[in-house]
């Protein structure tokens, strides 16, 4: 037995993310408990995002994030690794090549489709369960589109182009609304009637959406009716085949059937020989290297099929644990609990908060501390419509229409933010709104527009060189001469910052007109001294003047807490004064040379925003400068990269960056971490 805490994870979902991220953040000074994380693919996938990629609407990338990109430095050994058994016994988890053993055990497999044993179904049907499922989708209703515009033979087009959704759940509606916006992408590109495209949604209930009050439920309802949808309620799905779905004595012919109507446990909990809360209708399944899912569309070889037994949701304590075993726990879709006489429902939230309380309890364990029992607190549920509609029911409120699909954009960012940090949230906005093609976003298309680069390229020429000018200028005028005495006393009238004087200038002169009329014998040296102490004085204002007027009139006066820092701060030190204004001038010169060369020109582009906005708030800019501030902002699109070093210095800088420590630390890296 190894001294280490051996904590290991199965699944790399919401769940099993979760659970694994606080156990390693509680331990991550703590060498003697290690955190080991199994998952057959590198990367966490946002399954409630699938419906955009099946319905074209992101790339594949929209919903992937890496586990480099979501442990960063957290101490987490990632295997890339199938399960195929648990041996509970002697505390090992056994894969084809690999056993891991465990203290420890976090079960977060997930669920699998549930095709209640109806015949034809899982064979005919494609789903919606992983990220595989959703490019078969994709890409087999983009193939029916292309064989209908060439099919002569109406009843076969009509087959090709009608698409039936079975169940009206979360994924079901939202795998509509995207279908129904694909058409009116994919109609003009194949030159076919929208007319002819049927999108239909089969609900063996009442309702649509029947986790939803009916308000909310009813707005979907409509909305996927305005969009061309046909909805078929208490209509109960009896079997299936090929290019036909049984409806009892009807039946549709659809090239295209997507299942959604029912989760249970996966394939894994037909493997473990732990007590199950419920067993899935059907006896056996057909799986393969993906898990559990809808065969159509699908070529696996005979020797990649295999069936597996009864399988279910594995029974669970209130502390998350396994009924057989206290040290093996299970979180998310493949657990049952019920709680005040409520099934725990297969959703996000409750992958999140069941995953808490068990890395909660493992983590009181290790620490001889006291566990917790779970409690749910379910905030909410949202749905999208399509990209530009949504409803909502969040902390009792319903919400409908442009601010359901804000809120619900919202709650993904908080929680990519709180996964992977700004990074991920980055990269979502601009899946979402930035790189979204044919406008279908919630902002239409006013965030996609994009320019080439070559076309900035004149504008950051002429930018460089504007500001390369006014700082040469101001070197020429003196800015950068601090006076004979250099920075040990640096000269008062070299000072040209706006609002900022001396006092000790005038008194000088006051001092040495007084000395001369006292001391006859020093007469002429004490008038000397004094007209130069009075012309010192003078060139002092008339330098600040000038510095204030020269560069056109001020678009505003300066603000009050400019005036504040001018006259208490920068009016106590000439050397403080002087270092702020050189900085000045060097900032003009560095910002031109970084345009001018196309070298860092985001950030050059930034201080250039800034420096324009410290001389509005000043006082000391000039209408001139609104166009070197608006210019800008264009600028930080990346009008480096054409004719520019950036060209070559951002993705060397960028792989640099990538690899320190602190980038994975604050999740400020650029693309992906790098080892």
């Amino acid at each position: 037995m190894t001294d280490k805490k051996r904590v290991v994870v199965i699944g790399g979902g919401y769940g099993g993310v979760e659970a694994a991220k606080k156990i390693a953040h509680t331990f991550r000074r703590d060498e003697s408990v290690q955190v080991t994380l199994i998952d057959r693919n590198p990367y966490h996938t946002l399954m409630t995002e699938l419906h955009e990629i099946a319905g074209s609407r992101t790339e594949p990338e929209a919903v992937q994030v890496s586990f480099a990109k979501v442990f960063g430095s957290r101490p987490v050994d990632v295997a890339i690794d199938e399960v195929e058994a648990i041996d509970f016994g002697n505390r090992q988890v056994h894969s084809k090549s690999h056993v891991y053993g465990y203290d420890y055990l976090i079960v977060g497999a997930g669920g699998a489709p549930e095709f209640f044993d109806v015949p034809g179904v899982q064979e005919n049907s494609f789903t919606l369960w992983s990220l595989e499922d959703a490019l078969r989708i994709r890409t087999h209703v983009e193939e029916c589109f292309r064989e209908a515009a060439k099919e002569p033979d109406s009843t076969r087009r009509r087959t090709l182009l009608t698409f039936a959704i079975a169940g009206a759940g979360f994924t079901g509606v939202e795998l509509a609304g995207e279908l129904l916006e694909r058409k009116k992408v994919l109609c003009p590109k194949y030159h076919i009637d929208e007319r002819e495209v049927r999108v239909l949604i089969i609900e063996a209930k009442d309702t649509i959406l029947p986790i939803f009050p009916r308000k909310p439920g009813e707005k979907a309802r409509q909305h996927l009716e305005r969009l061309g949808c046909e909805i078929l309620v208490n209509t109960a799905i009896t079997g299936a085949e090929p290019g036909k779905i049984l409806l009892g004595g009807n039946s549709v012919e659809a090239e295209t059937f997507i299942w959604t109507a029912g989760i249970h446990g996966g394939e894994l909990s037909a493997r473990m020989p732990l007590t199950q809360g419920h067993t899935a209708r059907g006896e056996c399944s057909v799986a393969s290297p993906e898990g559990i899912h809808g065969m159509a569309g699908c070529h696996f070889d005979e020797d990649e099929r295999y069936v597996v037994g009864q399988r279910g949701r594995v029974l669970v304590n209130e502390f998350m644990q396994s009924v057989d075993y206290e040290n093996v726990y299970l979180i998310g879709d493949i657990m049952w609990y019920v709680e005040k006489e409520h099934v725990l429902p297969q959703v996000v939230e409750t992958a999140l908060q069941t995953a808490e309380t068990a890395a909660h309890n493992i983590i009181a364990d290790i620490k001889n501390g006291k566990k917790k029992a779970f409690t749910s607190n379910y905030h909410g549920f949202m749905v999208s419509v399509g990209s530009r509609y949504g409803v909502a029911h969040v902390l009792g409120v319903s919400v409908t229409g442009f601010m359901a699909l804000a809120i619900k954009h919202l709650i993904n960012l908080h929680y990519l933010f709180g996964l992977a940090g700004f990074n991920a949230c980055w990269q979502y906005v601009k899946e979402e709104f930035i790189d979204v093609k044919d406008r279908r976003s919630m902002v239409h298309g006013h965030l996609s527009g994009k320019i080439s680069a070559f076309w900035a390229l004149p504008l950051r020429l002429f930018m460089g060189v504007k500001w390369f000018v006014e700082g040469w200028k101001k070197i020429g005028e003196g800015w950068l001469n601090p006076g004979e005495s250099g920075l040990r006393d640096v000269w008062t009238g070299a000072i040209r910052l706006p609002g900022v004087s001396f006092a000790d200038a005038t008194a000088s002169a006051t001092d040495a007109t007084a000395s001369a009329t006292d001391a006859a014998t020093a007469a002429t040296d004490a008038a000397t001294a004094a007209t130069d102490a009075v012309a010192a004085a003078t060139e002092a204002v008339a330098g600040a003047t000038e510095a204030a007027t020269s560069y056109g009139d001020p678009i505003m006066p300066a603000l009050g807490i400019y005036t504040w820092f001018a006259e208490t701060v920068l009016s106590s030190s000439t050397l403080l004064a002087f270092l702020l204004q050189s900085g000045v001038v060097i900032a003009e010169m560095v910002i031109g040379l970084a345009l001018i060369g196309g070298f860092l020109t985001v950030p050059a582009a930034l201080v250039s925003i800034g420096l324009c906005l410290m001389f509005i708030i000043s006082g000391w800019g000039s209408v001139e400068l609104l166009w070197y501030l608006f210019a800008a902002f264009v600028l930080v699109g990346g009008a480096g990269r054409s004719f520019g070093l950036d060209h070559y210095s951002t993705p060397i800088l960028g792989r640099w960056w990538s690899g320190r420590s602190i980038a994975k630390r604050s999740y400020l890296y650029t693309g992906e971490p790098r080892s």
